[in-house]
């Protein structure tokens, strides 16, 4: 009692989406709108005297088509406009008033802007293309798409960009798979752009060394803070001298039902079990970010929670328990998922990322990566 599917979910979604809907509707409408302006125009000129004009909608036609159709459209729709204009003076037999004339030029060079504006748009729009399809395959080569099963262990990652042209930032996760068991981090670089993207860079590369040579997981922590430390060294800008790494490590020994944990200042991981009770892994101890060991000392010890068959581990970053909605209330994974059950992993991540989506109503202001991993049910023997 009290459970609720991931259908459910969605249904809940639905519901809870009015506003949304009513935007789709708006969005769905605007591509009608310089059509409409048109037909307005039209109208009003032709059913009020030859004084009156409709020049205001005749120009704005085409300079909203601009913004909304492909070029071809755009010098439809400007071409409309003026031959619309020019029919119906023509039809009252004013066509040489000095008025109707001067209305004529006016839509003429409003159309011939609007087709231009379209042009100039279209460049800008390819090139941002270029810059996302490359900012993507950095993506791709820094942070690549972990595989849907590890070890016997099924695994699920998203990372969704606060700016829809901004493909990759600061957010960072891994997975690997070593002799002591499948290691992985998810993390938050400090800062933005070009710099942050190195930090994960180095972040990664040093994680997935140390993750096969170190015996434990405090030692892999440590070996990427000397990675961060080797970077400010080596980087004398503002951001790498204040530069730090939020994190969370984690270890599943073959065979062994747990999961041992190092939390470098991170959003606490959540295991959901099968019956959908949820438990939130505070570290008992907090510890600093990667980057700021020289601020204090203290021992890198992991520590272990029980993973039983069917239960699923959720990693995240600021980008989820930070969420505001329009009144600047947070968004709560624990609150949200308590009750909850997933048939996977990747049902989980796809129901947060719309879960988030909605709660900020599309206004994200900072990226999001989310990481999950389920052990299995115990296969029959």
């Amino acid at each position: 009692m009290g459970q609720r599917t991931e259908d459910e979910a969605v249904v809940t979604i639905g519901n809870a989406g009015g506003a949304g809907r009513g935007a789709t509707c708006v969005r769905a409408s605007l591509p009608f709108l310089p059509v409409l302006l048109l037909a307005a125009a039209i109208v009003y000129d032709c059913l009020t005297p030859a004084d009156f004009t409709a020049a205001p909608l005749f120009t704005a036609a085409p300079l909203v088509a601009s913004f909304l159709y492909s070029l071809r459209g755009t010098v439809l729709t400007a071409a409309v406009a003026v031959l619309a204009v020019a029919a119906i003076h023509a039809g009252f037999g004013v066509m040489s008033n000095i008025d109707i004339t001067t209305e004529l030029m006016t839509v003429g060079t409003v159309a011939a802007l609007a087709v231009l504006i379209n042009v100039l748009a279209g460049r800008a729009g390819a090139r941002l293309a270029s810059v996302r399809h490359i900012a993507e395959a950095a993506q791709r080569a820094v942070m690549p798409q972990p595989a849907e099963r590890v070890a016997g262990l099924d695994i699920a990652a998203r990372y969704e960009a606060a700016q829809d042209w901004a493909a990759i930032g600061g957010d960072l996760y891994a997975v690997q798979d070593s002799p002591h068991g499948v290691r992985l981090v998810l993390g938050d670089v400090r800062g933005k752009g070009i710099s942050a993207v190195s930090v994960v860079a180095v972040v990664i590369g040093a994680f997935r060394e140390a993750a096969e040579q170190e015996a434990t997981l405090g030692a892999v922590a440590q070996r990427l803070e000397r990675a961060l430390a080797r970077e400010g060294g080596r980087r004398h800008d503002q951001d790498s001298a204040e530069g730090f790494t939020t994190a969370v490590l984690a270890e599943i020994p073959h065979g062994n039902a747990l999961v041992r944990l190092v939390n470098r200042g991170h959003p606490a991981p959540l295991l959901l079990y099968e019956d959908g009770s949820l438990r939130v892994l505070e570290p008992s101890e907090p510890a600093l970010p990667l980057g700021m060991g020289e601020l204090g000392r203290w021992p890198e010890r992991a520590e272990e929670a029980a993973l039983p068959y069917g239960a699923t581990l959720l990693f995240h970053t600021d980008g989820l328990s930070e969420a505001r909605d329009r009144h600047g209330e947070f968004y709560d994974p624990a609150a949200r998922l308590a009750g909850r059950t997933f048939s996977g992993p990747d049902a989980l991540l796809r129901f947060l990322a719309e879960e988030v989506a909605r709660h900020t109503g599309g206004r994200a202001t900072d990226d999001l990566a989310l990481l999950a991993v389920r052990r299995p049910h115990r296969p029959r023997s």
